[in-house]
């Protein structure tokens, strides 16, 4: 489904963000009265929670049974977001969410499905899963695809930058990793079921992608592409989908331009995962101004470790990457692109062999 023209981030101040004025712009049935659109509902609530530390808003928009999927592992109900909301907030208390984009479809009868973009500032000053209260200033990239009806959200993946949040506070990634590994082995078998389970459903699909009819053009053609790249290996593709000062800003600080450093990252992350198989979850976009359009692909990435990635000779493990991107699509092509995965997920899953 084409999301309706409600306007986007781009044409947005952040005063009219954060308080509207006038009447709803689309129907949300079911919503707080005080939300104009679905964009304003992301941003502000999401504003409320975090910034205005209204932390107990969070019962009234996740449902009692909500799912978060995080490389780390699943977070389950509304009571377990609020706590975890509260043990980030003990650690970084001045952290902020600034709203880089909310890329949508959806209407308020069936659900909407948002993706929403999110640069955060922030300061160690607690105890962290991390490590204590380092006293570091970092900014780190986040996304969060969330299922949202009747002003609850239902369902959400959240991949955010935690190896670059790691270098910025000063720890060492591959020791954290590896500590968490070993919390995994004494995890209960069911705290990892969800990765297992996703590993499998990836090895398991088409090598053809299966895409919904109802999808708009701008969809439909990052979808295919997006195969064509990473489960084809048709690298050469990259130079008829981005354009030729394309600039792609990825996990751990990466910071990419043109068609051979987005080429190179790809067969450099392949190289480790020769085997690996890409599926793409969900596409949506979104206009952009007048001149090309936005869009959000969540892809779900499975190989086995069998070449040299990570800094780690190779393991034999299978590797589940979760991952995010928006692309800006300008002219046919793609101009900006912003990739989120947690890539310290990934590390720690390679010192999962380590006894």
């Amino acid at each position: 489904m084409t999301a309706p023209l409600v306007p986007g981030i781009a044409m947005r101040d952040i005063a009219d963000l954060l308080a509207p004025n006038g009447a709803r712009r689309q129907p949300l049935s079911g919503f707080d009265a005080d939300y104009v659109d679905i964009v304003d509902y992301i941003v502000r609530c999401t504003h409320r929670i975090w910034e205005e530390k209204n932390v107990a808003l969070i019962r009234t928009h996740y449902t009692a049974d909500c799912v978060i999927h995080t490389l780390a592992g699943e977070v389950n109900g509304a009571e377990a977001v609020l706590a975890n909301t509260v043990k980030t907030l003990a650690a970084f208390p001045d952290r902020t969410l600034c709203a880089d984009n909310v890329i949508w479809t959806g209407d308020d009868a069936s659900g909407f499905y948002t993706s929403h973009r999110i640069t955060s500032h922030m300061t160690n000053l607690g105890e962290s899963d991390f490590g204590p209260a380092s006293g570091r200033r970092a900014t780190v990239a986040t996304i969060a695809d969330c299922v949202v009806r009747a002003n609850r959200i239902r369902e959400e993946w959240l991949v955010r930058d935690n190896f670059s949040l790691v270098l910025q506070l000063g720890f060492d990634p591959h020791t954290i990793a590896a500590r968490g590994a070993a919390d995994d082995r004494s995890a209960p078998l069911e705290a990892r079921r969800w990765r297992d389970r996703e590993i499998a459903r990836v090895r398991s699909s088409s090598m053809e992608p299966s895409l919904d009819s109802t999808l708009s053009a701008a969809s439909r053609l990052a979808a295919e592409a997006w195969h064509a790249i990473w489960n084809d290996r048709a690298f050469s593709r990259v130079r008829d989908v981005y354009s030729s000062t394309c600039r792609a800003q990825l996990p751990s600080g990466r910071l990419l331009f043109g068609h051979g450093e987005v080429i190179g990252f790809a067969v450099h992350l392949l190289a480790a995962l020769p085997d690996a198989r890409v599926t793409i979850d969900h596409v949506c976009a979104i206009p952009y101004v007048d001149v090309g359009h936005d869009v959000a692909i969540r892809w779900t990435l499975a190989g086995t470790h069998t070449g040299r990635g990570w800094h780690r000779a190779p393991t034999g493990l299978s590797v589940l990457v979760l991952g995010v991107t928006h692309w800006r699509v300008i002219d046919g092509r793609v101009t900006d692109e912003w990739t989120v995965f947690d890539e310290l997920a990934v590390l720690r899953q390679l010192y999962g062999a380590d006894q």
